[in-house]
């Protein structure tokens, strides 16, 4: 089996996002067993990744960083395999002359709603032919390996495998609700569905609404002013911007509800990490949401925001709803982790062609 690289720089990232989550939960586990990875990256190394320097190779940033990185994989072709976690412009630069695993997290850019142009453009120019020239193909869900066939008719069913997602932390504290608050952990952008989630918030009945607040936590994205507007105009509604993780882990460990009515998911992480910690979850009915919860949350019309309201309602007022849920969570939250996530992706590994190997 030949030695992986991988794409860290989401990990290093001041404030990672979902994706950045991932590749560090997946990357930790792999060390953990003392796999042989190459770590590849465009800036320092952080005080957590360290230990690991001596399997770091750094280049330089931006758009040279794609090239240079093409060049080193071509002369190591014969013994690495590229993992590629968020970009796939490497992909797409080396062709058929690397082996590369993609993992996709989502096809949002290919959707009509609103996101980030740049990211959008990119991803719609790179993944078609990443796809042709992958050796295998991963996912973080069913959700998005379904959506990955029905949107490439050329890629096999069996050519892909959902190697899931891990929580967070793998062992976290239980929730010791404060009675009142109503989380919302998220990037700011029209896809999360903040502006509906206020919205509903507004709706609840005025003595509920007075002795609950709802807190926002998470840095801008695109196409949110409209959000950012909105909560510092409604009453008992405050915007955190990003969180550090420990800010993060008292936030889960405190809240009331968690409220994660998104339109559309690659996997949703923050959502695991509160059915993990016993926290009563109200989110979508669509996308990998039904996939990650189970019948371990209360769910919603994303695009209603009487149903959402509705619901937030229920998980504020209802003891017995809010106590099934509490149980209900961590059980659901045991069928992910890092561990299993790394099986299924070693398994990969081992099943690829004779001639991959």
């Amino acid at each position: 089996m030949r030695q992986i690289a991988i794409d860290i720089r989401s990990a290093l990232s001041p404030h990672p996002t979902g994706k950045g989550q991932w590749v560090r939960g997946f990357v930790m586990e792999l060390m953990k067993r003392e796999f042989p990875v190459i770590l590849v990256g465009d800036r320092p190394l952080t005080k957590e990744w360290l230990p690991y320097a001596s399997t770091y190779q750094r280049f330089s940033s931006g758009l040279l960083w794609h090239f240079s990185v093409a060049w080193w994989l071509r002369k190591s072709s014969k013994e690495m395999i590229w993992i590629a976690p968020t970009s796939f412009i490497v992909p797409f630069l080396v062709g058929s002359s690397v082996a590369v695993i993609p993992v996709i997290h989502d096809l949002i850019a290919f959707d009509d709603e609103p996101h980030d142009r740049k990211a959008r453009v990119i991803e719609r120019w790179t993944l078609g032919r990443t796809l042709a020239h992958a050796r295998h193909i991963c996912t973080i869900s069913d959700a998005t390996k379904l959506e990955l066939i029905q949107r490439f008719s050329t890629v096999a069913s069996e050519t892909i495998t959902n190697i899931s997602v891990g929580p967070f932390r793998s062992t976290a504290m239980q929730n010791h609700p404060d009675g009142k608050t109503i989380l919302c952990v998220a990037t700011l952008c029209p896809r999360k569905n903040q502006l509906r989630l206020i919205e509903a918030f507004k709706l609840l009945p005025e003595k509920l609404r007075s002795t609950s607040r709802l807190i926002l936590a998470g840095g801008r994205g695109w196409f949110d002013q409209p959000i950012v507007d909105a909560a510092a105009s409604t009453e008992n509604v405050q915007w955190l911007d990003y969180v550090s993780d420990e800010e993060y882990e008292r936030l889960l460990s405190t809240c009331t509800v968690f409220a994660y009515p998104s339109l559309k998911e690659g996997f949703g992480i923050p959502a695991l990490d509160a059915l993990q910690r016993g926290v009563p979850v109200l989110t979508s009915d669509r996308s990998s949401l039904p996939e990650v919860a189970g019948s371990a949350a209360l769910y919603v019309d994303p695009e209603s925001v009487e149903s959402i309201a509705q619901c937030l309602e229920i998980l504020l007022t209802n003891d017995m709803m809010r106590g099934m849920l509490a149980e209900a969570g961590p059980v659901q939250a045991t069928k992910f982790s890092w561990k299993r996530t790394v099986d299924l992706f070693l398994e990969v590994l081992r099943n690829l062609p004779d001639n991959d190997n």
